[in-house]
């Protein structure tokens, strides 16, 4: 699309408010960093965006938008600890570095066993010195002479027939039993200390993630509104539910873990030095190696997941995005495209997490090689030393063993190190928030506080450019006095700078030149919340927070003497300003009056209801200062009138701001101010205006509403009019003047509302894997690479046990120094072995991770984008549950993939070794040495039992705190989602202090389950060293009395050992496994909903486009909504729209005109009663073919963050060309502001279109229905943001528009239905009269009012 080269100078040259983001879905570019390029966020290198500025500007823009980066630091995770926690914390350490301690003394135990166990004679020797006293034998004398050489075989065996059983060997029984009991010992301390590190870790973790959690919501809050313009709320949501998650899993039990582990790693070493510090120097360049890996790995892992990061949160604030408008998106049928923007921004999301997985699998595999290069070294070198007499086999046994104690404790830690790594990532933008100094910060202190307001505001001399648009000046030396206790109003074209007025005045933002003064003070040195204290803002969009009506309306008391009142004060004060606000009536009429809930952003509510809520919250305070931005624009005419009086009467004795398009509602103030492009045309009163036939007298023209004509002609022929009108309606109009309420059965309704659900049972953890396995199975050869090379790593482990039999068996045959040479041959191959494993399971971990990490990623991705795409797919109703708010579903979305995650990589490559080490070491045990196998082994399924229910355990009490999690998320996500409103409010300690509370509770509810997950792990602990002390028992009786050689004992030891360490391992993971369980089964119910309208589905009949004719008719339709079964909407109503016609509905808010258009677009199904297209029921047609035959323009239009081009090109389900699209903007008068915006159609709108004024969205949203052509167009106050020069420009296009197709309009404004065919009046759900303008005039009845209420001219 080209660009003029020289931008138009006409009225909207700059009439644009704000400038969009330069983010758009279709164009995402794999870059490192997302928001740098897209905008959804403020990042570095804002300084080329403010080049044209002079310095003093762009310095005080980039305050307002800049976020300085922050480094990951783990420490940094930690800085909200007291000194209560910090005791607690000491605490934990200590005991994890003494857990970490009691391995490398398990070697020295070890060590010293296998002492025993070498100088315990073979069968031929023990024959030969039968009945020698073995006290006076010294087992570890060098001499040649074969009497004392117990290790000396000979050419003997037990086959020469020699008594073995006659040795005495009870000595060797009792230092081995000695022995076994230290290490039980050892393994009773290892369950305590376990306990009570993983408890500590554990509670801590939630304690300090929630006081981030905190923090950031808090440090948001604070931010000024510039800062919103580069964010998506749907990204706050992401940190909060997703990325706090990853915070606290960095510091929880896997930090003990790390540090315990560390700590062997640390001790073994200098246990090794002070056996042996020569053999310990030429082994310990491998303990370097291993530091060095876990360090640059850890250090990879936190880059790439950090990017990865990134990447998602741009796509949540997509995902937020499209479920928070769930109704356009299913309106136009745009899921797929919604679906294919998310999964670009997965794409990036996929890419980087992809080399996380493969970092840390090459972390992993670099490990076990130089780990195993230990083992390698030390048998090569120990025994050159062992035959030069430098070392003993205790000495050498236990560096051995002690330094691989050390090597593999750092192999363990790898998956913990990862999870740590992911949580320093995903700090860095939380932290980033936190830190970032706020222009305009609510929080502050500092500021002056006026004793009394007057309620004088001047701008004088103001300039003002958006932070987000620097290139555009929206204010040039702006001057305005409002003199304290008057009413100005202010109008003129949208963007003209209207509501940037309002914006200043709230303080939302900055000017760069100029003051704000109130009685004369500027407003910059004043306190900030102090200030908007003494405003009350009424947006053109209200914003009403999930909860009752009457908690809603007392925020407005915030800040005032009445905010901790009794209950009855403020019930007394809430009732006033209801009565005022003309809101008691229908509240009165709601079953829970009050107390009812309006649901999330107020939808239980209709659009009049919620600006009536909104007018009484902003009024409950009596301020001295009244903002009204639009405030009476969703309001029914007569409601109005009457809130218009109230809000006359409010605005006695104060300064009152009053923008508004609906003339008629500003005509009584004292001044009126028109602008264009920023700056005054005229002002003056209404009879003033009026009478200099200026710009003012063109609106007023533009708005009025045609009298009723007094024409004999007509009156004579008024029984032909009325036949025609009976034509066109299809319904005569005698019909309505006889209605009667029709009664419903109430066992109709009982049916549908209140039929039983029948219970399923949650899906077991094989129906998970199955589902997980039917979304992953494309990348399925990785994951069979990655099992297959687990497979291996968990044979090699057995491979290891085998060597190390051999090895010592050789040490025992071998073990003196006539032999030495023999034992040379026999233990350098051993080295050779060992070495070549380790660069075995340098491959096969290296490969099971990378696979692993591949796999898992690309898993995610399908997760996340099968979940959103179902998610759309679901109807309306089921977003209307309480359930699935936005803030829930979005942080599912985010979390429960995360979740899913969390199991990739080298978590699962570990899962997959256990299994291989447990099965496959149990069948050799049992081959080799089948007592000592069953014993050893025996003992390792309780393990196994303790580990699944920690597991199981787990998984029901996560499944138990996600409610909670998802209630403070969407607690979360609200507030940030209407941050204009909490900020006017100043709502932000109120918002934090509940969300504190929320989460101070859900950290008492899980200190019981947190407890019993830290006993179990203990407890599992401890069955490792347990399970060694049977082993040496049970094991030295076995070899003493000659039933089992050194290698059967060492081998099968070794192996259980190996089994029983990774199996505890793998259970650390528990909380992981639980989570994901829950996870999955939350995804695979998502996967396996299917909703009774379904976009999707092919079914139901297919009507050709081409003969469509597009009559609508209800007949005797009945409508209650689910969430509200008791509050009947539609009582039985009838209605028909002809082919072509132009229908209007109007009435007062929440008489079921927004409900009959739900149910056109096929939103809901009717109780009873049927609606028609083309005499056929909606019911049984195809909805996505049905649909695409209908466009709607909503209320509160809603628009993308994408290109203008993008937006309005969405509106078509078949691609367009540039051309459709500028026909469709020209139509909707939007084209040539379009063209004045530097970049065109290319100009991006920003997170839901915060960056466009209202009218400019509007016009943009009816462009997007034009394009699509339809056969039926609904307008649900499709105008109402517009100002009345675009307005009719833009009702003359709709009226051209409806030419040729059936048109229904919903309408306050009467001035833009007074051509209507048709205008049905509603009330309580049915048609009350019906007509065209001139016949409903002529009736004198409520539409002859709802004229008179609007009407400019005086009488």
């Amino acid at each position: 699309m080209t660009k003029k080269d020289s931008i138009s100078s006409s009225s909207e040259a700059d009439a644009d408010e704000k400038q969009p983001l330069r983010v758009t879905a279709e164009s995402v570019s794999e870059t490192s960093s997302i928001r740098s390029k897209k905008g959804y966020s403020a990042i570095a290198g804002l300084q080329d965006e403010f080049a044209g500025l002079s310095d003093n500007d762009a310095e005080i823009l980039r305050k307002q938008v800049h976020v300085p980066s922050v480094a990951a630091s783990f420490f940094r995770l930690y800085r909200y600890a007291d000194k209560k926690d910090k005791i607690i914390l000491f605490l934990g350490f200590g005991a994890s570095i003494l857990e970490g301690l009691m391995r490398p003394l398990m070697s020295v135990v070890f060590g010293a066993a296998t002492q025993e166990f070498t100088d315990l004679p073979t069968g031929a020797m023990m024959s030969m010195f039968n009945g020698y006293n073995k006290t006076h034998m010294d087992y570890n004398e060098t001499s040649r002479s074969s009497y004392y050489q117990y290790n000396s075989t000979g050419n003997f065996s037990s086959e020469y027939g020699y008594d073995y059983e006659a040795f005495d060997n009870s000595l060797f029984i009792s230092s081995i039993s000695r022995l076994a009991l230290y290490l039980a010992l050892i393994g009773l301390a290892v369950s305590i200390l376990t306990f009570i590190k993983s408890y500590i870790f554990i509670d801590r973790a939630e304690v300090l993630s929630s006081r981030i959690r905190e923090h950031y919501l808090a440090a948001t809050l604070r931010q000024n509104i510039g800062y919103f313009d580069k964010l998506g709320s749907g990204e706050i949501t992401t940190r909060i539910a997703s990325d706090t998650v990853l915070v606290q899993d960095a510091m929880s039990e896997k930090v003990s873990y790390v540090i315990s582990h560390s700590t062997t790693f640390l001790a073994a070493t200098v246990v090794a030095y002070t056996q042996s510090p020569l053999l310990s120097s030429i082994i310990i360049g491998n303990v370097i190696m291993i530091i060095l890996v876990s360090y640059f790995g850890s250090k990879a892992i936190t880059k790439y997941s950090e990017r990865s990061q990134e990447g998602y949160a741009v796509g949540g604030s997509l995902a937020e995005e499209s479920i928070s408008s769930v109704r356009n998106v299913q309106a136009f049928g745009i899921q797929d495209r919604m679906a294919q923007a998310y999964d670009k921004f997965l794409e990036i999301s996929e890419k980087w997490s992809i080399r996380a997985g493969y970092a840390g699998g090459f972390q992993a595999g670099l490990t076990f090689l130089f780990a195993f290069s230990i083992d390698s070294l030390a048998y090569w070198q120990g025994t050159r030393l062992l035959t030069e007499g430098t070392v003993t086999v205790a000495v050498m046994m236990t560096v051995i063993m002690t330094l691989f104690q050390g090597a593999f404790a750092f192999t363990i830690i790898s998956p913990y190190l990862s999870n740590i790594s992911t949580g320093l990532a995903a700090s860095t933008k939380i932290f980033a928030t936190i830190d970032r100094k706020s222009a305009i910060d609510s929080s502050s202190e500092e500021g002056e506080r006026l004793a009394e307001v007057k309620g004088d505001i001047e701008l004088r001399n103001v300039r003002f450019i958006y932070p987000s648009r620097p290139n555009v000046t929206v204010l040039r030396d702006f001057s305005l006095k409002i003199p304290a206790g008057k009413t100005v109003a202010l109008v003129g074209a949208s963007g003209s700078g209207k509501s940037t007025i309002v914006g200043l005045i709230e303080r939302f933002y900055n000017p760069l030149a100029g003051e704000v003064l109130l009685d004369g003070h500027n407003i910059l040195d004043l306190n900030t919340r102090w200030l908007r204290q003494k405003v009350a803002l009424v947006s053109q969009e209200p914003s009403l927070f999930a909860c009752s009506i009457f908690e809603n309306i007392c925020y407005g008391l915030i800040g005032t003497p009445y905010e901790n009142a009794s209950v009855v004060e403020k019930r007394e004060l809430v009732i006033e300003a209801c009565k005022q606000a003309n809101a008691w009536d229908f509240i009165q009429d709601l079953p829970n009056g009050l107390e009812t809930s309006v649901g999330e952003r107020g939808f239980l509510m209709s659009g009049g209801q919620k600006q009536r809520i909104a007018i009484a919250r902003a009024i409950v305070a009596n301020p001295r200062i009244l903002l009204l931005d639009e405030a009476t624009s969703a309001l029914d005419t007569k409601s109005e009138g009457i809130v218009q009086e109230a809000l006359d009467r409010a605005s006695k004795n104060r300064t009152t701001i009053v923008i508004a398009h609906r003339l008629s509602t500003i005509k009584d103030a004292d001044l009126i101010v028109v602008m264009r492009t920023g700056e005054i045309l005229e002002q003056g009163t209404h009879e003033e205006l009026v009478a200099k036939k200026g710009d003012y007298y063109g609106l007023v023209q533009a708005q009025s509403i045609e009298a009723l004509k007094e024409d004999s002609s007509e009156s004579e022929d008024s029984d032909e009019g009325e036949a025609l009108l009976d034509e066109k309606a299809g319904i005569p109009l005698a019909k309505y003047s006889t209605l009667t309420q029709v009664r419903t059965s109430k066992s109709t309704s009982s049916a549908i509302f209140h039929k039983e659900v029948e219970a399923k049972e949650p899906a077991s953890i094989l129906q998970v894997l199955a589902m997980l396995y039917k979304i992953g199975r494309a990348d399925l050869t990785s994951m069979l690479i990655g099992l297959y090379s687990g497979a291996i790593t968990g044979l090699a482990f057995i491979g290891i046990g085998v060597l190390y039999g051999f090895a010592l068996q050789y040490l025992q045959e071998y073990g003196t120094p006539y032999y030495y040479e023999e034992l040379k041959r026999s233990l350098y191959p051993i080295a050779g072995f060992l070495f070549m494993h380790g660069a075995i399971l340098f491959i096969t971990s290296t490969t099971g991770g990378c696979m692993f990490g591949y796999s898992s990623s690309r898993l995610v991705r399908r997760i996340r984008t099968l979940s959103f795409r179902h998610l759309l797919r679901q109807d309306i109703s089921y977003f209307d549950a309480d359930e699935h708010s936005v803030g829930a579903l979005t942080a599912g979305l985010a979390s429960d993939a995360q979740s899913i995650e969390a199991l990739g990589g080298a978590t699962t490559n570990k899962l997959v070794e256990s299994m291989v080490i447990f099965i496959g070491g149990f069948i050799f045990c049992v081959i080799i040495g089948f007592k000592l196998g069953l014993v050893m082994f025996g003992t390792v399924p309780i393990i196994l039992i303790i580990g699944g229910f920690r597991f199981k355990f787990l998984a029901k009490f996560v499944e138990q705190t996600k409610e909670g999690n998802e209630k403070s998320s969407t607690y979360a996500c609200e507030a940030t989602s209407s941050i204009r409103t909490v900020l006017s409010l100043t709502r932000e300690e109120e918002i934090v202090e509940r969300y504190r509370t929320n989460l101070e509770a859900l950290i008492k509810g899980n200190r019981v389950a947190n407890f019993k997950s830290a006993f179990l792990d203990g407890f599992a602990r401890g069955m490792q060293y347990f399970i060694m002390a049977l082993g040496f028992w049970y094991g030295g009786i076995l070899v003493a009395r000659g039933e089992y050689s050194l290698f059967q004992f060492f081998l099968i030891f070794v192996i259980v050992v190996f089994g029983s360490e990774n199996t505890t391992t793998v259970f650390t993971f528990a909380p992981e496994m639980g989570k994901a369980l829950n996870a999955g089964r939350s995804i695979k119910t998502l996967l396996e909903s299917v909703p009774e309208i379904d976009a999707w589905s092919s079914e139901g009949d297919v009507i050709p486009e081409e003969e469509v004719n597009g009559e609508i008719e209800f007949r005797d339709v009945h409508f209650r909504y689910p969430t509200r079964p008791e509050v009947p909407v539609l009582r039985g109503l009838n209605l028909s729209v002809k082919k072509g016609q132009f229908v209007a509905l109007v009435g007062s808010s929440g008489c079921g005109k927004s409900t009959t258009i739900g149910l056109i677009e096929s939103f809901y199904r009717p109780q009873r009663g049927t609606v028609f297209l083309d005499g056929r029921d909606i019911a049984t047609l195809n909805v996505s073919a049905y649909r695409n035959n209908i466009a709607l323009v909503q209320q509160e239009p809603v628009l993308y963050a994408g290109s203008i081009k993008y937006n309005v090109s969405l509106g078509s389900p078949r691609p367009v060309s540039d051309e459709e699209v500028e026909t469709a903007c020209k139509q909707a008068n939007i084209h040539n502001f379009i063209m004045s915006l530097p970049e065109g159609y290319d100009t991006l709108c920003g997170t839901k279109g915060t960056l466009l004024s209202g009218g400019q969205k509007q016009r943009i949203a009816i462009a997007r229905a034009l394009i699509r052509k339809p056969k039926i167009l609904l307008l649900d106050e499709a105008t109402s943001a517009l100002d009345s020069e675009s307005e009719k420009i833009v009702q003359a296009a709709l009226d051209d528009a409806a030419k040729g197709r059936t048109t229904i309009a919903v309408a306050h404004r009467l001035s833009t239905i007074q051509n209507a065919d048709v205008i049905y009046v509603f009330e309580n759900g049915k048609i009350l009269e019906t007509g065209t303008h001139q016949q409903l005039l002529a009736n004198r009845g409520k539409y002859f009012d709802l004229v008179q209420l609007q009407a400019l001219e005086k009488n």
